[in-house]
């Protein structure tokens, strides 16, 4: 199916790059753990002389050739894994049920969210007298005082 340039395009978007940062996060742990595991063989830089990449201040070694190549693909991966119309259909219906939507004022997310935390404290206030009442009505029936 052929789509138009615009449709889905806000959530296609944001659903690549929330995934791309948890890959990227991924792979820098890859990175980590990979000079973690094989030591030497693996932090050793790949050019003598060369210690460190200019702006990022990292040594160009195995691990990190290694998390490089995984991030690419993944990122490529992801990119024809969200472009399979079955994901696409999904993403463009999920815009247009997010432009139907009638979104809380501030005012009303505030007043919402009071009275949440309230309903929150107060719940929290009566379990906690509940189970101190409980448990003196337990250690006299259990231990007779």
């Amino acid at each position: 199916m052929v789509y138009r340039k615009d449709q889905g395009r806000m959530v296609r978007m944001a659903a690549f790059w929330s995934l791309a940062i948890l890959l990227f996060y991924g792979c820098v742990s890859l990175h980590t753990q990979l000079g973690v595991s094989f030591g030497e063989s693996m932090t050793k830089p790949l050019v003598s002389g060369f210690d460190r990449i200019p702006l990022f201040g990292m040594v160009p070694n195995g691990s990190l050739v290694v998390a490089i190549i995984a991030l690419g693909i993944g990122l490529t991966i992801l990119n024809r894994w969200l472009s399979k119309p079955k994901n696409a259909d999904l993403m463009i219906d999920t815009e247009h049920e997010l432009q139907k939507v009638t979104w809380p004022t501030l005012e009303e997310t505030i007043s919402g969210s009071v009275l949440v935390i309230g309903c929150v404290l107060f719940l929290m206030a009566f379990l906690a007298a509940a189970d101190y009442a409980l448990a003196i009505v337990a250690k006299r029936i259990l231990l007779g005082r």
